[in-house]
């Protein structure tokens, strides 16, 4: 079954995009944008496999929707399983992939060096997320502080949206930006905005509460603190 209707959520690392997902799952009437693209191997990748992305992804309305970093690799991968000519766009792949996506949204976070802090934050301690009302995950991670580390990872995000950006602009898109920091602050209501942008009607719609609570904690901000100062260590005009 081919949807009738598909969008993509296009993120970098700690924005909120699975927050997003579980939302947006939680209606219904929006498919359930999962990482459907997550632990696959482009190269293996079969017709048949992505028939059975579209099946789980589809709520009964016929709209479908996945979450997903940009990679190249999945653009070939798709050009070579829909037989697509040379010619074809970078966009016009994606929506034989994943047919009818004519929306797009981008999620992005204003503070980058707190979003490379999380990031690093999640890979020592292995606590991605917290669902609502869990205990906290006990680990001592204090001294897991490492400045290459956090430094990497603001320039591959930094990167990662770049890639974005510049295939937005290739294809002419116009996608619905969602900003961490005002997600947070108005949750459902980014949500209602997201249907809204997908022309789903929103009438009766009953958006679940947060699935996730915030990870940010007093190491989180030490962190942000001591990497400020360092990545700015010897500059004649500090800019934070």
């Amino acid at each position: 079954m081919r949807p009738a209707q598909s969008y993509t959520i296009w993120f970098s690392q700690r924005t909120g995009s699975t927050l997003l997902n579980y939302a947006l799952s939680s209606t219904g009437v929006a498919g359930d944008p999962s990482e459907w693209l997550h632990s696959r191997e482009p190269a293996k990748m079969t017709k048949e496999d992505m028939e059975q992305i579209w099946k789980e992804g589809t709520t009964p309305n016929g709209v479908f929707g996945l979450k997903t970093s940009f990679d190249s690799r999945w653009m070939d991968s798709f050009r070579t399983i829909f037989d697509m000519p040379a010619a074809a766009t970078r966009a016009e792949v994606w929506s034989e992939a994943f047919p009818n996506c004519n929306k797009h949204i981008f999620m992005t976070r204003r503070n980058k060096v707190r979003l490379a802090v999380s990031w690093w934050r999640a890979i020592v301690s292995g606590e991605w997320h917290r669902k609502h009302g869990e205990k906290p995950q006990e680990h001592d991670i204090a001294d897991k502080y490492k400045f290459d580390a956090i430094d990497h990872l603001l320039t591959e995000c930094a990167m990662r949206e770049a890639a974005l950006e510049d295939f937005f602009s290739e294809a002419g898109i116009v996608p619905l930006t969602i900003v961490y920091e005002d997600f947070i602050l108005d949750y459902e209501g980014t949500v209602i905005d997201v249907l809204k942008f997908l022309n789903i009607p929103t009438d009766h719609v009953a958006v679940a509460p947060p699935a996730l609570e915030r990870l940010a904690d007093e190491v989180a901000e030490e962190w942000v603190q001591r990497f400020r100062g360092e990545r700015q260590k010897g500059w004649e005009r500090k800019a934070w």
